[in-house]
């Protein structure tokens, strides 16, 4: 009697019935919105000090849309070597990339090349700062160095082009006319839209310049902190908005393209004066038209001491707010086109900086150092139909995850070398288990700019561990929660030997695992005297 072959087709129709549904589902597309200097607590859904202003109407309504993520870190708080760490999902130590003075390596694994790969379409347009041609993108233009805020230069594959305008409209305009015509529209798509607001020197654009003008921005608790409890570099920095904040080339006092006063610092910006030169008689003069009666007002004022640094941070506070409202504009804008094109529900739109920023904590500007204000950065994610509106994770990440967070999202294979880990499951809202209780800091670019020395160190939820090495063996401890704002120094104190031999540990171990066992060589003896007074 001949026998039957069991049928194959239950376990077919099984097979496609498993298939069919990830099959029929499109891979999502990704717009990564980046800022530059945009410290969470200039956006109103982090709260903060700031938040009267309401700086950021749109960014709240996507933190509103998806989720926000409490703590967000840096690995190295400057804006090439951050570019560097997201673009490979490496440290500084690994990618090669260690300070604004470096140049990226395009020929190494990144993860827009993957991402094409694995059949994404890509484009980058804006702030790249990583110096030479991008690779592993379908499109792109981006801006030389810095670049300027008023008509800006952009660097493309068919060679340098100048667009007038404001530098965020500009950027907005090229990756909405993507969006709309420039895409292959069979793929899925990354689309990078990097912005060089609210970098220093904070030009506003024109629309923007009344903004905030009768209001009166708070003043962060420690405008007037004296870093007592500090290790030396706190105090022999060149940051202070008292101190090292020119009132001519940061805050535009009678500046003018003829302009010819002396700046106030050997290494200053002169970034707005350069730009000034390139305005139209348009620009220049609806500019001079905002600021003339202020000047003339600063100037009757005959301001000193105190009253001086107040009407400085307020000046730069509006200014560097004025410029984050037209980030805020963008991503508006851009949202909108997802929605008029009918891809917003097939689109994971994220928000994020390169670090934080000071707007007055500490008396300072600027950014590179591990206290918590230049350390955290914004991280917001809207993902329709993941990611729970309104939600808020408070898992330790750092840019060092975006790398993996991109390909996961978009089902390509995550490399074993990349040293961050994919946000996938805190996005779905699931347990992320054995997720990182600690996290890894790398700052080395000194001497150079504001004289931050290099130091590295461990944050945990509760405690923040600093050696600055640079000029002997300093160290700095916090206590996160009883001291916020890292007015007190805890390092040495009686009854914390215990935890301090605890954090060390912890910190060799980061070290050991990242593989950052250099750059710890002795500054020069010149600037070695100077930190010690001498």
């Amino acid at each position: 009697m001949r026998r039957r072959r069991p049928s194959l087709l239950p376990a077919l129709l099984g097979l496609l019935a498993t298939a069919a549904p990830s099959a029929a589902k499109p891979r999502p597309n990704i717009l990564f919105v980046f800022s530059d200097d945009h410290a969470p607590h200039a956006i109103g859904a982090y709260g903060g000090w700031l938040k009267p202003a309401d700086p950021t109407p749109q960014i709240d309504r996507l933190a509103a849309d998806g989720m926000l993520f409490e703590n967000s870190f840096c690995t190295n708080s400057i804006c090439g070597p951050s570019r560097a760490v997201i673009m490979t999902g490496k440290h500084s130590h690994k990618n090669g990339f260690m300070n604004n003075g470096n140049s990226f390596d395009w020929d190494q694994q990144t993860f827009p090349k993957l991402l094409q790969k694995a059949g994404y379409t890509t484009a980058l347009y804006g702030k790249s700062h990583l110096k030479g041609a991008p690779q592993g993108f379908d499109d792109w233009k981006v801006l030389p160095g810095q670049g300027l805020y008023y008509n800006p230069d952009l660097i493309t594959p068919a060679g340098k082009v100048r667009i007038e305008g404001h530098c965020t409209d500009v950027v907005t305009d090229l990756a909405v006319e993507w969006l709309k015509t420039g895409r292959d529209k069979t793929k899925p798509f990354m689309l990078m839209v990097q912005h060089k607001a609210p970098h220093r020197n904070w030009m506003p654009a024109l629309r923007h310049l009344p903004l905030y003008d009768d209001a009166e921005i708070p003043e962060p608790a420690t405008l007037f902190d004296r870093w007592e409890d500090n290790a030396p570099p706190a105090r022999h920095q060149e940051l202070e908005i008292d101190r090292h904040m020119d009132i001519h080339y940061d805050l535009f006092v009678d500046l003018t393209p003829g302009f010819t006063g002396a700046p106030s610092q050997k290494r200053q910006d002169r970034s707005a004066w350069r730009n000034m030169k390139r305005m139209s008689e348009a620009q220049l003069d609806a500019w001079r038209a905002h600021y003339g009666p202020r000047d003339e007002a600063f100037r009757r004022g005959d301001m000193t001491g105190r009253q001086l640094v107040r009407w400085k941070f307020q000046r730069y506070a509006k200014n560097y707010l004025r410029c984050v409202r037209g980030v805020d504009e963008s991503l508006g804008r851009l949202r909108a086109t997802l929605e008029e094109l009918g891809i917003d529900g097939e689109t994971v739109v994220i928000y994020s900086s390169d670090q934080g920023f000071y707007i007055g904590d500490h008396g300072w500007y600027d950014k590179r150092w591990m206290y918590e204000e230049s350390l955290k950065m914004p991280l917001i994610v809207s993902w329709p139909g993941v990611t729970e509106p309104g939600s808020r994770a408070t898992q330790m990440v750092q840019n060092l995850d975006y790398a993996s967070t991109f390909l996961d999202i978009a089902g390509a294979e995550v490399p074993g070398d990349l040293q961050g880990r994919s946000l996938l499951p805190v996005l779905k809202g699931g347990e992320a288990g054995g997720w990182r209780d600690a996290i890894y800091y790398h700052y080395y670019e000194y001497p150079s700019v504001h004289m931050v020395p290099r130091h590295y160190g461990i944050r945990t939820d509760r405690y923040k561990l600093m050696h600055f090495y640079q000029f002997g063996d300093e160290w700095e401890m916090y206590d996160l929660q009883e001291d916020p704002d890292e007015l007190r120094n805890i390092y040495g104190e009686p009854g914390r030997a215990a935890l301090l031999a605890e954090l060390k540990k912890r910190l060799a171990g980061l070290r050991e695992s990242y593989g950052d066992d250099g750059d710890v060589a002795e500054m020069p003896d010149d600037w070695k005297r100077k930190m010690r007074g001498g």
